[in-house]
């Protein structure tokens, strides 16, 4: 199976940037690749629990919460890079449920072998 990472850089500062990611994941993952998303700098912010539910990528749109859920339930991994999260002084209590945590040498590791995008 073909796989594809998703670097996601992007955070609430940016939230026109913020849904396009989770919607190529979820659309990627329905055509049956195997679809990781790693979150890096401010991208991390979005995991924190409550935080994506106030990221509007359009006034009187979804918020980014429905595009996280959505490529939760397609089956996309999420990791987030300890570094970013100790940067942010996230805990892994501070973030959503099903959050991987990882050093950023797995970044390379997935991006080795997967078709990768970033945001």
């Amino acid at each position: 199976m073909d796989s594809v990472l998703i670097v996601m850089t992007s955070g609430p500062d940016t939230p026109r940037r913020c849904a396009t990611p989770f919607f190529f994941a979820t659309l990627a993952a329905a055509m049956e690749y195997e679809v990781t998303m790693f979150f890096t700098i401010d991208g991390t912010l979005l995991l924190k629990k409550g935080m994506a539910e106030t990221v509007y990528p359009k006034a009187g749109g979804k918020p980014v919460s429905d595009f996280i859920q959505d490529a939760l339930d397609a089956g996309v991994k999420f990791t987030a890079c300890t570094a970013s999260t100790e940067l942010h002084d996230l805990k892994p209590e501070d973030l959503i449920d099903g959050i991987k945590m990882v050093g950023g040498a797995a970044m390379w590791q997935m991006a080795e072998d997967s078709k990768t995008l970033t945001f």
